[in-house]
């Protein structure tokens, strides 16, 4: 196994720092070096300057307009965009449903749909948890009954990620009960303008509305937006979920915000303080800590890469990557928060707005807003399927 980059990909580095360099809007950047709020046209505009290269399909092949990169250089493009600042892109359409259309959708569909999750144009969002159906999702109840060339669509989404924004919505609806729930589900694509669809946003610690409840109330929708076969959505959501777990674990955000956290350590003078409790000793022997399992989680990602390179089958590690993954967003989020101490706490909109916060010297905003963001990741080990449950998977799939 060789995990060390050859000259052609450290070139490729080069050559995509050197455009994200260029085109990345320096506003957008410090906002998400900083954790301040990106409101929706940030992250459109950052969608559509990757859309113009042609790179929000990062990941797609060539034959359905994306540049066709190994897995090697889309992992570089994603750590070179995370350093640099870049928006985290908007998974739901470049990296969850567009490979299920390719994969599963017919010419007509992917011919209509994946142009503008290419170019940015169109957000998605995705309809996956219900109200008792979070990880559990065969026993989803959003129910589509066919009616000649059209479902009528009924039911309740929630959880679903800004979805106030959402123009179109990928769906697990269910539309037979004989059998096993798994069998009895199927995977539709939904105009979200369509008369009887209504979102209400939920309004979080921070005051964000990062998620939102979609209510379908009769609602028709064409019987050509089925994706596939019908009852056999649960095939596509679990090749949809791969990429979803993947995307979780995130190992370049946390390589930069393991550097945000030295940062504010540094800043609130409690780099060589003591930390009482279970995990006494130096604060800065914690993040010490921290990036070691940082660095274990991209050595774990680059086996991966690895194994692809050389044409092995690795093993299906996805539930893996997102256990760490999310463990480490928790990690990196708490001791975040224990560092800047009382500081961490208010969250005033108005005052975030105003820079009540202010900027330390060199310009680099201080603990905004820290609780906030703690309190948020803690779900990271719940959606996308439990930890608890991915460790079950991981037991069967991979240890046997």
């Amino acid at each position: 196994m060789d995990l060390a980059f050859t000259p052609e990909e450290q070139a490729f580095r080069e050559e995509i720092r050197a455009w994200v360099k260029g085109n990345l809007p320096a506003d957008i950047a410090h906002k998400v070096h900083n954790a301040l709020r990106l409101s929706r046209d940030d992250m459109q505009r950052w969608a559509r300057i990757l859309g113009q290269k042609g790179w929000l399909g990062w990941g797609w092949p060539k034959e359905f307009g994306g540049p066709g990169w190994s897995a090697v250089q889309k992992h570089l493009f994603e750590e070179e965009c995370a350093l640099a600042g870049a928006p985290r892109v908007v998974p739901f359409g470049p990296v969850m449903v567009a490979p299920v259309i390719m994969a599963f959708g017919n010419q007509e569909q992917q011919e209509r749909f994946l142009p503008g999750i290419a170019s940015g144009e169109v957000w998605w969002s995705q309809g996956y948890s219900e109200p008792g159906s979070g990880s559990d999702l065969a026993s989803v109840k959003c129910r589509a009954e066919r009616q000649g060339n059209t479902y009528l669509v009924n039911g309740q989404k929630t959880w679903t990620t800004l979805g106030q924004y959402g123009e179109w919505i990928f769906c697990l609806v269910r539309t037979s009960n004989e059998g096993k729930p798994q069998t009895g589900i199927s995977f539709l694509l939904i105009d979200m303008k369509s008369p009887g669809v209504s979102v209400r946003p939920i309004k979080l610690l921070d005051g964000e509305c990062e998620v939102n409840e979609v209510f379908f109330d009769n609602v028709v929708v064409p019987a050509e937006n089925l994706i596939g076969e019908e009852n056999k959505g649960w095939t596509y959501a679990k090749h949809l979920l791969s990429h979803e777990r993947t995307n979780i674990a995130d190992v370049n955000r946390a390589k930069r915000e393991l550097e945000r956290l030295k940062r504010i350590a540094k800043t609130e003078g409690v780099w060589d303080s003591t930390v009482d409790g279970p995990s006494a000793g130096r604060f800065r022997d914690q993040i010490a800590l921290l990036e070691v399992d940082v660095v274990a989680l991209e050595m774990l990602v680059l086996r991966v890469l690895s194994a692809e390179k050389s044409g092995k089958n690795s093993l299906d590690i996805a539930g893996l990557l997102k256990i760490k993954g999310s463990e480490i967003q928790q990690r990196y989020a708490e001791l975040m928060m224990l560092a800047a101490g009382p500081f961490a706490l208010p969250f005033i909109e108005e005052a975030m707005e105003a820079g009540w916060q202010g900027d330390y010297p060199g310009g680099v905003t201080g603990n905004a807003p820290l609780a906030s963001t703690y309190f948020n990741l803690r779900k990271t080990t719940i959606y996308g399927g439990s930890n608890e449950v991915q460790r079950n998977i991981v037991a069967q799939t991979v240890l046997g």
